[in-house]
């Protein structure tokens, strides 16, 4: 109960989680008062995380979400009181039953959590929002914060909160160039194509290219799931980089199984893509397992080894040991904290510095995917988002973002809800160890429209995102959906003053295609010239 105008006391019983707003004895009018008596009971903890979750529509289709404002903020308050070890000893998902759950305990750092496990919730959003706390010192905690925690503390900030936080990290990455330094904004080239033309993709690349997009990947989702339209996609994209020597990656977004046949039958692979989800059921849904994804990564590394792919182009590559799988269900708290004691202060996972190997893997997600495979436990679908975070850090991926706006409407329906989710899962995958980027989009029966993309776009660049989507107008002729484009790239890269990854920079000014930092305008002459290189690498 509580009267308006009056802060709120708290009661709180660990048995379950109630939470009763107690009205003080002090009124501001003696004349005109009103008292709203109401208590709120929470189940249990995953009843509570779902309650104090911004409104989303698929938390509302599940039968998850908060009934009113006020259940909402108790949920909250309740939620900022809960200590942090109290979090980690209560999954949302029974271990049991769920192989992403035991990925998520047999990797935490017991080490490391024991200098903040005595933190409540609303204490750990106070830590990392304190100017005291550094890049380094959140770093030092990757392996300590679990996606639940991430995803409770996420549940308290508001938006402007969550800018802030992410701001303080990067998460650099390396393959054929290297992503993620400060002042860094990269572009995924996305060339989609509805027939899977390799002229058509070349030449939409091509368009990218003048305008610096591509660093990040030149990345295809392909029309037709078949080994033989992935290899010549691949094949395709490799003959464009090689014409032009271009420092990039490329990517053809099929089924992990289909992209590792092609890679057999002689297609070359940079990077490994599978989308991934927070559950077990969820990713069973998309035809995965986490040994397929660690199966499939250690063959791509071998297939580096022998094209001479490595970090910031060195052509050593060590195949790395790995001491922590999600069947090692026996190791020790000792063999843990020794796993993440060496782990690199600059990358989300452990790795040798006298072998470095390249990353290979790269993932797509989105909130409400575990909803839509009816896979979700009863939990919320922003946890489920950070659940998918913890299985995607466990494979080091080079690159990694949110599909956003991408699943539709009955999962986040409107502008406010997208951006929300835009911004919840940038920070959580930062706070992760995770080289965050995100596809700013929309479907066209979301209440949403460019506008929309273009204040998601700058929130996540002030926020310091890895990298955003360059589509051919903004609008995926293949998929259907609305998100950035080329001249979205250039116009957040100036306003921010933010620059391509470095090699992809300095290869720009070697074509001519910038002066002085920048996009320059090329004669006619030189683009004749340019051409001769498409010409070449589309037949």
């Amino acid at each position: 109960m509580c009267r308006i105008g009056t802060a709120a006391t708290i009661e709180r019983d660990d048995s379950s989680f109630p939470l009763r707003l107690l009205r003080f004895n002090v009124s501001a009018d003696n004349d005109y008062r009103l008292e709203m008596h109401k208590s709120f009971q929470f189940r249990d903890l995953a009843d509570l995380f779902a309650k104090a979750n911004e409104e989303k529509s698929g938390d509302q289709l599940a039968g998850l979400a908060a009934e009113s404002e006020q259940e909402r903020v108790a949920a909250k308050f309740a939620l900022a009181d809960v200590p942090l070890q109290e979090i980690v000893a209560n999954p949302l998902i029974a271990a049991e039953q769920d192989d992403v759950t035991r990925l998520i305990l047999e990797t935490h750092d017991h080490e490391s959590f024991s200098t903040i496990k005595s933190m409540t919730i609303g204490e750990f959003r106070e830590f990392i929002l304190s100017d005291e706390t550094q890049e380094a010192a959140l770093k030092a905690l990757h392996w300590a914060i679990t996606p639940e925690i991430a995803a409770a503390v996420t549940k308290l900030m508001s938006n402007k909160d969550l800018v802030l936080a992410a701001n303080k990290i990067r998460v650099v990455t390396h393959c054929r160039n290297t992503m993620g330094q400060r002042g860094v904004l990269g572009i995924r080239l996305q060339p989609n194509h509805p027939a899977d033309d390799a002229a058509g993709i070349l030449l939409s690349a091509f368009d990218g290219l003048f305008y610096g997009c591509g660093d990040a990947v030149i990345g295809v989702n392909p029309a037709t799931e078949a080994v033989e339209s992935v290899s010549a996609i691949l094949h395709a994209l490799q003959r464009l980089i090689d014409a032009y020597k271009i420092p990039t990656q490329s990517c053809c977004l099929a089924h992990i199984s289909t992209q590792l046949k092609a890679m057999e039958r002689g297609a070359p692979l940079d990077l490994l893509f599978q989308s991934v989800a927070g559950t077990q059921k969820a990713n069973e849904s998309f035809g995965i397992t986490l040994s397929m994804l660690q199966e499939g990564r250690e063959r791509v590394l071998e297939h580096h080894k022998d094209r001479g792919i490595g970090r910031s182009g060195d052509p050593v590559i060590g195949k790395q040991e790995r001491t922590l799988h999600a069947d090692n269900a026996g190791a020790s708290n000792d063999d843990r904290s020794q796993y993440h004691k060496n782990a690199s202060a600059d990358h989300p996972i452990t790795r040798s510095t006298e072998h470095p190997i390249s990353h290979c893997m790269y993932f797509e997600t989105g909130q409400g995917s575990a909803l839509s495979a009816d896979a979700h436990h009863g939990v919320d679908q922003l946890t489920l988002e950070a659940r998918a975070y913890g299985v995607a850090r466990v494979f080091e991926p080079f690159l990694i973002n949110s599909v956003v706006g991408f699943i539709g409407p009955e999962y986040l329906y409107d502008e406010r809800q997208i951006i929300r989710a835009g911004l919840e899962d940038h920070f959580m995958g930062k706070l992760l160890g995770l080289p965050m980027g995100c596809d700013v989009c929309y479907t066209n029966h979301a209440a949403a429209d460019q506008n929309s993309a273009d204040n998601l776009l700058m929130l996540l660049t002030a926020a310091g995102c890895n990298y955003f989507m360059g589509v051919p107008c903004s609008d995926d002729v293949m998929l259907n959906y609305q998100s950035t484009s080329f001249h979205d790239a250039l116009a957040v890269r100036r306003l921010f003053n933010l620059r391509p990854a470095p090699e992809f920079m300095a290869w720009l000014h070697e074509m001519g295609l910038y002066k002085d930092g920048g996009p320059t305008r090329i004669e006619a002459s030189a683009r004749k010239q340019l051409a001769a290189g498409l010409e070449k690498a589309i037949k």
